[in-house]
């Protein structure tokens, strides 16, 4: 069954919920559906109270540093960090507290071509069972979807396709997609993006963007066959949104576990 993902974005050291295709670098393209006058450590120490697990803390550019750990010393062994993640500082992540590292720009050289030594090299120094390959995508003229890193901003060679999916999984727990052109839209999900993931990935997958309703947490059940779970962000009550109670969302996993 599908269950709900938390999340906690920090961008400058405050949590916030941004519109992902907003994050050019640009100050006055920046998008802000929500910033919290609450600490990281906030937000994971409820996760923690609720019995969340695999939500993903994700460090939008530089400067949160400081605001990760907290939030990792709040619930250590509870959280996925992603964010500038590499061979280098990997190790240090997890033995701060973090149950998975979360990896995407990484696996791509500066054109954005994938780089499979880099994957495997990142798996040797985490292990397969605590790594997770972020394959946050935008989609393609033809119907398809093309992994973006850089923020998202910058389109790679490696597209979602049966074959990528089934071999990237060899080498890692999870995935997480984010549906880079609806992120932080709250104007739906992309149903096509959700199914093509519940049919094609071997691997659990946390499918994130555009959730605007408590109802897409039964679509994307309906829609994946239980295999994609769902995380919700600037709907959410608890980041200022008004179309998503977290209550509700702690209801469904406890009826759904």
């Amino acid at each position: 069954m599908t269950l709900f993902r938390p999340c906690i974005d920090l961008h400058l050291g405050r949590v916030k919920q941004i519109v992902g295709s907003s994050l050019t670098g640009a100050e006055n393209d920046l998008q802000t559906n929500f910033v919290s006058d609450r600490p990281s450590s906030f937000y994971a120490d409820m996760y923690r109270r609720d019995g969340l697990t695999g939500g993903h803390l994700i460090q939008l550019g530089r400067g949160n540093r400081e605001a990760a750990l907290e939030a990792l010393k709040a619930y250590p062994g509870g959280l996925q960090v992603g964010g500038g993640i590499n061979p280098e500082n990997a190790a240090g992540w997890l033995e701060a507290g973090a149950s998975h590292v979360i990896v995407t720009s990484h696996l791509f050289n500066p054109d954005g071509c994938f780089q499979w030594k880099r994957l495997e090299a990142l798996a040797a120094e985490t292990g397969r069972d605590r790594l997770v390959v972020d394959l946050s995508c935008r989609c393609t003229e033809d119907g398809g979807w093309r992994v973006a890193m850089n923020r998202w901003q910058t389109p790679t060679d490696l597209f979602l396709e049966r074959d990528s999916l089934e071999e990237i999984g060899r080498w890692c727990a999870e995935f997480l997609v984010h549906a880079a052109d609806v992120e932080g839209k709250c104007g739906g999900i992309d149903s096509a993006l959700v199914a093509f993931l519940g049919e094609n990935c071997r691997v659990p997958v946390t499918y994130a963007g555009g959730a605007g309703g408590f109802g897409d947490l039964a679509r994307v059940d309906r829609l994946s066959g239980g295999r994609v779970d769902l995380t919700i962000g600037s709907a959410l009550d608890i980041f200022g949104g008004s179309g998503v109670r977290y209550a509700d969302c702690l209801a469904w996993n406890r009826g759904n576990r």
